[in-house]
């Protein structure tokens, strides 16, 4: 049986989203937001975020793939589910749960960029810095974390332990995302 360890606990997590809520809020103040959802790890997450924002908040999602139930990132990323609508002159705010190696973001972020937005930021709640092979960057970065399997809070391991409220290392479960 998979052994699990808290990382972090559901009231760090819950202050943490506040706090980037009003960084956003403040940063934005006055304007709409678009915030898209990288599914399916960031749903918990988003739908927090939203509801600390204090701006126009619309919502969409974007699905890419490249992990599926592997252990190690494939290198490559492939476009699952695009966003609904044009994103020309918006603010966007790119929400995803771990910056990790930083490809699949770097994938989603030129794909957006194509849409002509009027800001692209992007909002992690985790960062795995050790994991960094692209240059890319958290503008709303909850916690930096250690190169360990993490689990909880939308994160999962095959589709397994997303609805946990902290996030969590599993231990018995691979090396390394």
């Amino acid at each position: 049986m998979d052994k699990l360890t808290v990382l972090i606990g559901r009231e760090r997590i819950a202050a943490k989203v506040a706090e980037i809520g009003r960084h956003i809020s403040e940063d934005f103040a006055g304007e709409p937001v678009v915030l898209i959802g990288v599914l399916k790890g960031a749903t918990i997450f988003l739908a927090d975020l939203a509801r600390q924002i204090t701006l126009d908040v619309s919502l969409d999602f974007i699905a890419v793939s490249s992990y599926g139930n592997a252990k190690q990132h494939s290198g490559e990323v492939k476009l699952v589910k695009d966003v609904d609508r044009s994103m020309a002159g918006s603010n966007i705010i790119l929400v995803e749960d771990i910056l990790d190696t930083g490809l699949t973001l770097t994938f989603i972020q030129s794909m957006l960029r194509a849409h002509q937005p009027k800001s692209l930021k992007i909002a992690a709640l985790l960062n795995k810095v050790s994991r960094r092979t692209e240059p890319i960057r958290g503008d709303y970065v909850g916690f930096e974390i250690p190169d360990e399997f993490v689990v909880g809070y939308g994160l999962d391991f095959a589709e397994h332990y997303r609805n946990l409220p902290d996030i969590c290392v599993l231990e018995s479960g691979p090396e390394s995302e």
